[in-house]
């Protein structure tokens, strides 16, 4: 039994509502479609306990496992998962004993690439909808590589910029830890991002300079597009505190053209954006 639970900010109760909307869409979309009929899932890579506490209000808020569960009309099969024991039982009790859902406990960089990718095949007329929100640099550039190269799976993606900045992209990049680097370049796949991050153009010694979230962010949305091979990635959402500082960036990934047309009518919706 979890004693406590997650609390979330502002930022994160909005991604709940975007993912809940555009899953919301995307099911409709996908059980309307009959020559041929595909066959649609719902994949959550951390999933949490499926519930949260409002940070806001104190209140219990849905996470969006158990938004993803009262989605009509519903996904044909979903998959949660968590490297938390805990949280695991948690979805297993938001499951009861529905077959259509399935708990995995582990490493999702190994679970996704072996277990749940494998059931969403292009050639089977499977598609999927996968949620890829890590807390930081926890997530390997493999699994958003192969989601592109299946060309029949979609994603939104947390780009853990705040992770970054704070561990990885600093001023002088002698001093960050080995450890840290390492997780970057899992992340994006190889070590170009230093190309993205820093320059020496700007100045007249050669010395390597920071450049702007913007840059980074810009430079990962083109790799989605020409290394993963997503064709459509509309510019993230930001994602602010109340110091209007962007704790991350809310990527969408997809083959189709309307997928991404809807997602940037929900990006641009006027949000509340920031601890009241």
């Amino acid at each position: 039994m979890i004693n406590r639970l997650d609390e979330i900010n502002i930022w994160s109760e909005i991604k709940l509502e975007i993912v809940k909307e555009y899953a919301s869409a995307y099911s409709t979309i996908l059980n309307h479609q009959k020559n041929p009929a595909l066959y649609h899932i719902y994949i959550d890579a951390f999933a949490g306990a499926g519930i949260h506490v409002s940070r806001r209000t104190g209140e219990f808020i849905p996470g969006s496992p158990l938004n993803a569960l009262h989605v009509k009309p519903p996904f044909k099969e979903y998959h949660f998962i968590d490297l938390d024991r805990l949280k695991v039982e948690s979805l297993d009790r938001l499951r009861g004993k529905r077959s259509d859902v399935m708990v995995h406990e582990g490493d999702c960089n190994e679970i996704l690439l072996n277990k749940v990718f494998p059931r969403a095949r292009y050639k089977d007329y499977r598609r999927a909808l996968c949620l890829l929100d890590p807390y930081g640099l926890h997530l390997d550039w493999n699994v958003m590589f192969q989601a592109g190269q299946m060309k029949s799976i979609e994603i939104f993606l947390n780009f853990p910029i705040a992770d970054m900045n704070r561990n990885v992209l600093l001023h002088d990049i002698n001093k960050v830890d080995s450890k840290d680097i390492a997780r970057m370049n899992a992340f994006w796949g190889d070590d170009s991002w230093r190309q993205a991050a820093y320059e020496t153009s700007r100045n007249l010694f050669g010395w390597e300079e920071k450049t702007d979230n913007e840059t980074i962010v810009k430079a990962f949305q083109k790799r989605l597009k020409k290394v993963a091979g997503f064709k459509y990635v509309p510019d993230p959402m930001p994602m602010r505190n109340s110091n209007n500082a962007v704790v991350y960036y809310l990527f969408f990934a997809s083959h189709k053209p309307v997928a991404a047309d809807i997602v940037k009518q929900i990006f641009n919706k006027p949000r509340n954006i920031g601890d009241n």
